[in-house]
């Protein structure tokens, strides 16, 4: 299993280690002192994505963000531990390992799928989804979008076509844009560089055909971890209504919707998205310093 290269502009790149743990070598990013909070990214993201959470977190936070098996430099050890259910265990497994606590597990999009899942199995203080994947895909698209990703991650050379195809700066540039958000220049190179991996591109569809929520959206009403739901007004890749209907169904959630912002709310408005995270955490972290 070899250490992947990540470039030398990588945001917190001198923060980057790459540990083996669970069949994985995870690439992991620890930043800051404190009460630990944990970042979860996306499907298809990469640490880079919390680029400008980070510094508005770590002087109070010690701030631990990874790579989801298989995407951004984590490196997959096993393809069918893709799914939700594995890679909440194979993070909880790495956060005994390390012997991290997180005070908070803090996801995006699919990441908080994944939060909630791991709350399940190792529960923080808090856990807090930034536009939230809490909602399964309607009508046909139940089965064929996840079937259509099956097929697709089994040929050998769809990553690579796919990465050649979309890894162009105008491709990436529309496909950030279909999400409603509107980033900086870095952060795009930052995502084409992702896409012009075909690894993290068949990891990432691996991780689609794999996604099952029936279970953890039935146990909603069952979570007993404090849950605060951020969205973005113009998200249409997950829409607020997601968020919605899932803090109404958790007996210890709450849903905080932006006026504006997109799919990326964390990249394109980080001081606000922050702002949110800290209040909520503030009593959560208090407690903890008290109890050191």
């Amino acid at each position: 299993m070899q250490t992947p290269v990540i470039p030398a502009d990588w945001p917190y790149r001198s923060a980057s280690q790459h540990i083996r743990c669970k069949g994985h070598l995870w690439h992991v990013q620890d930043v800051g002192s404190g009460p630990v909070v944990l970042l979860l990214h996306g499907a298809g993201g990469a640490t880079h994505s919390f680029r400008h959470l980070i510094p508005l977190l770590s002087p109070d936070y010690r701030v631990i963000a990874l790579d989801l098996p298989g995407q951004g430099f984590t490196v997959l050890g096993n393809r069918a531990r893709c799914n939700l259910d594995a890679m909440a265990e194979d993070v909880a497994g790495l956060l005994r390992q390390q012997d991290w606590q997180p005070l908070a597990i803090i996801g995006h999009s699919a990441g908080a799928a994944v939060a909630l899942r791991l709350a399940e199995i190792s529960p923080p203080q808090a856990v807090i989804g930034i536009n939230a994947a809490l909602g399964g895909f309607e009508g046909v698209a139940g089965w064929l979008f996840p079937a259509l990703a099956n097929v697709l991650a089994r040929l050998p050379l769809v990553p690579q076509l796919f990465s050649k195809l979309a890894g162009t700066p105008r491709q990436v540039h529309q496909l950030l844009a279909s999400t409603e958000s509107q980033i900086d220049a870095g952060g795009e190179a930052q995502y084409l560089h992702l896409l012009r991996q075909p690894g993290h591109v068949a990891a990432t569809l691996a991780m689609m055909a794999q996604w099952q929520l029936d279970g953890l959206l039935n146990r909603l009403p069952q979570q007993k971890v404090p849950c605060l739901l951020i969205t973005g007004a113009a998200d249409r890749a997950v829409p607020p209504a997601v968020s919605q209907r899932a803090a109404a169904a958790m007996p210890h959630a709450e849903w905080t919707p932006l006026p504006r912002f997109g799919h990326l709310v964390h990249e394109e408005a980080p001081e606000q998205v922050a702002a949110l995270i800290r209040d909520f955490l503030a009593p959560y972290a208090k407690a903890d310093m008290r109890c050191a």
